[in-house]
């Protein structure tokens, strides 16, 4: 509740007047509270004024109940708001930080976000000065379609579910993971030396998923295991001044290149990942001939 001032004369308020402005001193009342407050004192002294009229002593004792009635109501009321205020409060930042941690993460696979992914990559191609290399990825879960067919969506969900997390686990801190769509995710490796390290990175994730005993999720799945293809750009980053008014569309160039070098991969079942080398020249992505570093 609002704490009122020491009144520090002994001079009372005598009219009504006074009584508003030795109020307004006093409390420091909202707007509204004040003008329902002042309200309350307008009514209280025109009925004071017309029991006045009618008997001096029971208009004294009507005011005082009323007038006590009034100002006991009006503390209820601005406790129940303020209360109403807080839990309102307290659930919107709950609502923000919810929606918020939502459009950031893939509902299914909790990876972060495509929207988040492609907004990250932006940001460390706009920036990045450490490092010579990069490798940007996709993975796609092979002939998914048939796992659905087969099994069933669940059975699909399952396994989209697992590959995520066999990805999130090869992942260093600096990584970046994402879902791309139904059957596919996509990465970022910054920091590294070479383009030979962008394809071992490829190759790591393949083994992860591939090496996995499937029949702990299902049984069903020990007669067809699980595969995915994977294709990564290779990306010497090169001077930053040549990234930083391009990036987001160098991010976007670069999830163009890998996933087609993932559908390269898709189509020869004999190796399943595809490396391109590339470097930026006047502005655009063009490939490297192989062992340039």
């Amino acid at each position: 509740m609002h704490a009122v001032k020491r009144h520090r004369s002994a001079q009372l308020p005598q009219s009504r007047h006074e009584l508003k402005a030795w109020l307004h001193e006093q409390l420091d009342l909202a707007p509204d509270l004040q003008f329902d407050v002042f309200a309350a004192i307008d009514s209280v002294f025109t009925r004071h004024k017309q029991l006045f009229e009618a008997s001096k002593e029971d208009a004294i004792q009507a005011l005082s109940a009323g007038f006590a009635y009034k100002i006991a109501r009006l503390r209820r009321q601005l406790s129940e708001k303020e209360t109403t205020a807080r839990s309102i409060s307290q659930y919107l930042e709950k609502l923000v930080a919810d929606l918020t941690h939502r459009s950031q993460r893939d509902s299914k696979t909790k990876l972060m976000s495509f929207a988040r992914f492609t907004h990250q990559c932006g940001s460390f191609l706009s920036l990045e000065q450490r490092s010579q290399w990069c490798a940007l990825g996709m993975a796609g879960i092979a002939r998914l379609n048939s796992y659905n067919d087969a099994h069933g969506r669940a059975m699909g969900d399952l396994i989209i579910g697992r590959v995520a997390q066999l990805l999130r686990e090869q992942a260093r801190s600096d990584d970046l993971h994402s879902r791309f769509g139904a059957d596919e995710f996509c990465f970022l490796i910054p920091g590294l030396r070479g383009p030979e390290k962008a394809y071992a990175i490829g190759e790591r994730l393949r083994e992860a998923v591939e090496r996995y005993d499937w029949t702990l999720e299902d049984r069903q799945l020990a007669e067809q295991p699980v595969r995915i293809d994977v294709g990564v750009a290779g990306f010497r980053l090169g001077h930053v001044a040549e990234r930083r008014f391009i990036a987001r569309r160098l991010a976007s160039d670069l999830i163009v290149r890998a996933d087609k070098l993932m559908c390269l991969a898709r189509k020869d079942p004999m190796s399943r990942i595809r490396l391109e080398r590339v470097r930026i020249r006047k502005g655009k992505l063009v490939p490297m001939a192989a062992g340039r570093s």
